[in-house]
Order: C-alpha cells, then structure tokens, then sequence
C-alpha cells in the first residue's frame, strides 16, 4: 500500500505535469499606428519607445509600429483607438481638436511667437487641463507631447506677402482648423490625406502645400516643387494617444511606464526635429531649391483677427488664449 509520503508525491508530480501544460503568460502584442514616414524622428522614436516598454515591463508588451498610413490616414486610425483596433497613436493637434476643439488652440496661424513659446506652452498647466479636456471627452488618454516642427508653405513661386498666396490651390490637411491659414492668406484650401499629397503636387492637382521642413525632405516634396517659402505660420504639435481599451486594462505601474517613455520619445523627436529645421535651409538649397524668408509681419496682421472667431475653427475660450498668448 501506498503511504502518506508515497501519496503526496504522486501528488507533487501531478501538480507539476500540470503546471508545465499551463501556457507561459501571454505577451500582448500591441499597435502604435502614425502616418509619417521610418527615417522621420516621430517613427524612429515610437520604436525605441516599444523597445524600451518591452524592457521595462518584462516583455509583457510586444509593440509593432506601423509608420505611413498602413493602418490608414489621420481620420482612420484616430476612429480605431476606442475600438481596440489600434491601440497607441501620433495625431496632429488638430486632428485631436475635431474630438476636443479647445486641444487644437496650437494650429491656429501665428498662435506661437516662435519656438520658446512653444516650448513654454508644452509645459504649462494650460495644455495640461486642454488634455484633460480631450481626455474626459474621449475616453482616449493622451500621455505626451512632441514637436512636429515649424510649418512652411512650398510652391512653384516665391511667396512674400499673403497676396502672393491669393486664389492659390493649397494642400491642407484633413482637419478644420487648417483652413485658417488659407483663409487668412486668401488661398483655396483644398484638404488632401497625407499619403496622396506629392501626387497631387506631380499632377498640379493643387499648387502647394505646407509642412514642416523635415517633412518636406521625408515626404520628397521637394522633387514636385521649386520653393521654399519660410513662412513659419503653425508651431505643430503632435499628440501620443493611447486607447481606452489598451489604457483601461493597464495597471497602475504600467500606465507610469508608458507615460513615461512616451514623454522620453517626445522629448527625443523634439530635439531631433528642432536640429533638423534649424539645417535643412542649407540642404534644400544645396538640391537647387529656391529658399525665401519673407517678412512674415503682414502675414501675421491678416491671421490675428481669425484667432478668436469661430466661424474661422477657433473652438477655444477668449481666457485660454490669453493664458496662451501670456506664456513666457
């Protein structure tokens, strides 16, 4: 007969055997979806971010990025995040500002003095409690804030006032408050996704379009247009969103962790930006592209007055802007 020793070692190897059938814990496999290109400092730092994430949370999360329009265009993959399709991406301030309109405040035509001031607000409680805002609308949760770069308007002109830009058919993004620039310059705004704006240039389907440096030498518009006109009208920003389903089932410590990583990645794509803007004058001349720098005081005179006018997108409080306008 067995004893008891005999009984609770049969027992130890059924445990066992059974513990050894039981699946290893199963990594979440995850999406971060953003529709500008790999050798552009917002997709080479959402990488580093689902590696960093991978180390810091024991690989339990496997993050995939997927860069230029894959997972589809800025409406697309913004509809995605509260359906778990998609569970992490980069929009454009703007594109968050169709959900929340107070949170695109930062596309308005000459909001920022330059780039310290955009700086400033970065930091400020003013975008914190706008994010807040989206947040508790949305249900998204937004967790950092990157630099997307100072916005020029190329061309197969020169532009030095806004009437040389009246009349002219200009690629926007897909987003309302884009048509305050054109509106204040007089030009046909004519909203394009992404993926499909240096086809547009090729076939002279619009006339130009506006875009931060970097993203003009990523996106190749250069190869479709003979200027670079410096007009420096939108201080973009790009917001890193996480979904409901993805942030709701996170603990606590882990919502720390990506939080974290996500403003370190921010924090990285903003100098690597920023380095980029201040050098590729240079660069873009060296391409045999006329660069202009036109004196952008009238451009700001006709874009003021559209700053708190609704009828115009401003979807901001009279207060907000003048928390804005009095950063420093």
């Amino acid at each position: 007969m067995s004893g008891p020793r005999h009984g609770l070692a049969a027992l130890a190897l059924v445990l066992a055997a059974a513990t050894a059938a039981l699946p290893a814990a199963a990594q979440q496999r995850l999406k971060f979806a953003h529709v500008y290109e790999v050798s552009e400092p917002y997709h080479v730092e959402a990488v580093w971010a689902a590696q960093e994430i991978a180390r810091r949370t024991n690989n339990k999360f496997a993050i995939d990025v997927h860069p230029a329009s894959a997972l589809g265009n800025e409406q697309q993959i913004n509809q995605a995040l509260p359906l778990g399709t998609i569970d992490m991406i980069y929009t454009g301030a703007a594109f968050a500002g169709a959900s929340h309109p107070p949170i695109a405040i930062s596309n308005a035509p000459y909001m920022f003095r330059d780039f310290a001031h955009w700086e400033a607000y970065s930091r400020s409680d003013l975008f914190k409690e706008l994010a807040d805002g989206y947040d508790q609308k949305t249900r998204n949760k937004i967790v950092a804030l990157t630099y997307y770069g100072a916005r020029h308007t190329t061309a197969n002109k020169a532009i030095a006032t806004p009437a040389d830009m009246r009349g002219m058919k200009l690629r926007v993004p897909q987003a309302p408050l884009y048509l305050m620039y054109a509106r204040a310059v007089g030009a046909n705004a004519t909203p394009i996704a992404f993926a499909e704006v240096y086809l547009a240039l090729q076939n002279k389907t619009v006339d130009g379009q506006e875009n931060p440096l970097p993203t003009i030498q990523a996106k190749k518009f250069h190869e479709v247009q003979t200027h670079i006109n410096l007009t420096g009208h939108i201080y973009e920003s790009l917001v890193t969103v996480i979904g409901p389903p993805l942030w709701n089932r996170l603990s606590a410590q882990e919502k720390d962790v990506f939080t974290a990583v996500y403003r370190e990645a921010a924090a990285r794509a903003t100098a690597a930006i920023r380095k980029s803007e201040q050098e590729l004058p240079e660069w873009f001349k060296a391409q045999g592209k006329t660069v202009t720098t036109p004196d952008t005081a009238a451009f700001i005179q006709a874009a003021q007055p559209l700053h708190n006018d609704a009828s115009a997108g401003a979807g901001w409080t009279k207060a907000q802007y003048d928390r804005l306008q009095a950063l420093r």
